[in-house]
């Protein structure tokens, strides 16, 4: 008798827990998008972070704790390696496409609407921001339909169509037409978006509209990278806050994506030091939405993941020990370096002295002062300058987003070297990315998954039509 009654006891328990999750519902959710952020992206952050405590271990970045952790596979339609298209249209929609592809099926004839339409279908107020252009695949997976990613122009088009509350990026990619003299800023302006250009602009134009696209400024369709950000530049942290605060208005809810662009950038160039910051900048801007969610904790879900891993990246070398610390020592990205050695180039008319190229190095990546060269890496860089520095046209080393100066290229390697880091390529790897998630369902993102289940798991937890 006693046992029957304890069972009935645990059955009124679990109906009463399943009821209570039926009738919770997402009202506010954040999904996180790290482009190319892998499991040794976070890890590696991680373990950097704890080595300039002088510790060996990980020193955990905010997402990395959340009370659920887990893996997604990422493969597209036809290619083991996915790109950014169309592993953002499976974030997006929940649908595997082809290679390229934003927001079609993969025979590129029908669109695939995402879970950004259904939250706006469904009432919700959505915004879509990123560190990177705002019409770049990932974004424009969430409201675009376009065989080819780099028909920039047609997302941006396919943005103002869908109208989404909210829109940002560092800029906005091919703002006018191939065709003719058409302008996005034009178009945007006549469906009644108002444009902020920075923080400052963002928070006045907020209260003023209901429509609103925020980008950095200037010719750049990027944000800067965290490690040459300047005292002025506009951060994906105080644009997460901004879209927050514009988005909360009103009692209906709203949709946030926000992706981590310059992650991939930072991959793709192979440059570690950049990378690790860009994802603590990222976990920056997480930080906003956790913020958020200790306020509303029974009606928000965070999601963080990833659309790919890039680089291959390998924490270790084969001597059983790491020496990230030794990155802190780099103070500008990879690109940057690249312009400034451009900017010598052109302030001595191509006359540049030995010294003069080490006196750069050391000042932005600490060779001779505090990183101890081998006079094999000397000899090496040596002879790079003299190859590159002796009148003749010089041939960059090229990457998906950037060229770079030889040098600028050779020196980072030598310091990811010493860090003891390797890279497989400079472009996406199959390996299975990371997904965190915190609010209500987090649970709902346990077992095996993939890319395809998350924006579903979404709808269904919102409730969206």
């Amino acid at each position: 008798m006693k046992k029957l009654v304890f069972i009935w006891l645990v059955g009124v328990f679990v109906c009463l827990f399943e009821g209570c999750n039926e009738t919770r519902q997402a009202k506010y959710v954040f999904y996180f998008i790290g482009d190319g952020m892998g499991v040794n992206q976070v890890n590696g952050t991680e373990m950097y972070l704890a080595e300039l405590d002088s510790v060996i271990g990980v020193k955990g970045l905010n997402f990395a704790s959340f009370p659920v952790r887990n893996y997604v596979t990422t493969y597209s339609s036809y290619n083991g390696v996915t790109c950014s298209a169309a592993a953002g249209t499976a974030l997006a929609t929940g649908e595997k496409t082809k290679n390229n592809t934003i927001g079609m099926d993969k025979e590129q004839e029908e669109p695939l609407y995402s879970v950004a339409v259904q939250a706006k279908e469904s009432g919700r107020k959505v915004g879509i921001i990123t560190s990177v252009g705002m019409n770049h695949a990932t974004p424009a997976a969430f409201y675009g339909h376009q065989p080819r990613r780099t028909m920039y122009f047609e997302l941006g088009k396919d943005a103002i169509k869908t109208g989404f509350d909210l829109y940002g990026g560092g800029g906005i990619i091919q703002s006018v037409s191939p065709k003719d003299s058409t302008n996005l800023f034009d178009l945007l302006h006549e469906a009644g978006y108002l444009v902020a250009r920075g923080n400052e602009m963002f928070r006045e134009k907020m209260v003023e509209t209901s429509k609103l696209v925020v980008i950095q400024g200037g010719s750049q369709t990027t944000l800067p990278y965290a490690i040459d950000r300047e005292e002025d530049d506009f951060t994906l942290s105080q644009m997460t806050e901004g879209a927050i605060d514009f988005l909360s208005r009103g009692k209906q809810g709203f949709f946030l994506m926000v992706e981590g662009g310059l992650i991939d950038y930072a991959c793709h160039v192979n440059d570690a030091a950049t990378t690790f910051r860009e994802v603590m900048d990222f976990a920056d801007a997480i930080q906003k939405a956790y913020e958020f969610y200790l306020t509303h904790p029974d009606e928000t879900l965070i999601v963080v993941t990833a659309d790919h891993e890039t680089g291959g990246i390998v924490l270790g070398t084969g001597s059983y020990q790491l020496n990230l610390r030794v990155l802190e020592n780099q103070r500008v990205s990879l690109e940057k370096l690249t312009r400034e050695i451009r900017e010598l180039r052109n302030m001595k008319g191509n006359q540049v002295t030995w010294e003069d190229v080490q006196e750069m190095l050391a000042k932005n990546l600490g060779f001779w002062n505090t990183v101890n060269l081998s006079a094999e890496d000397e000899r090496a860089l040596k002879n790079c300058y003299q190859e590159t520095f002796s009148g003749k046209t010089v041939e960059m080393v090229k990457n998906l987003y950037s060229e770079n100066e030889p040098i600028a290229q050779l020196s980072i390697n030598i310091l990811n070297r010493l860090a003891k880091i390797s890279w497989a390529s400079g472009g996406h790897s199959a390996g299975v990315v990371p997904v965190y998630a915190v609010g209500v369902g987090a649970e709902r993102f346990n077992g095996r998954l993939d890319n395809t289940d998350i924006p579903k798991i979404i709808r269904a937890l919102a409730k969206y039509k």
